[in-house]
């Protein structure tokens, strides 16, 4: 299992969003949402477009148990 949905939605993006900044279609994000397999070289992929976004996340947060971070903004925002 892992925690696509969750994040895609900690990130404020659409599927078709997300389908874009990941490189495949919005079709495949909602399998992916809906349980089938995030392959590894995907979860790399998402890693990089979450951090370009303002989410440092790792393979932890997508596959395991790991608490999702604020984005950085939240965090700037919420110190201010």
């Amino acid at each position: 299992m892992h925690n696509l949905k969750s994040i895609r939605e900690r990130l404020c993006v659409t599927q078709q969003v997300l389908a874009e900044g990941i490189g495949c279609t919005q079709g495949n994000v909602g399998h992916y949402e809906r349980g089938q397999t995030l392959l590894p070289e995907v979860a790399a992929k998402l890693i990089a477009f979450a951090a370009s976004r303002g989410l440092r996340i790792g393979y932890d947060h997508i596959y395991g148990d790991a608490p999702l971070p604020q984005l950085e903004a939240e965090v700037g925002s919420a110190h201010a």
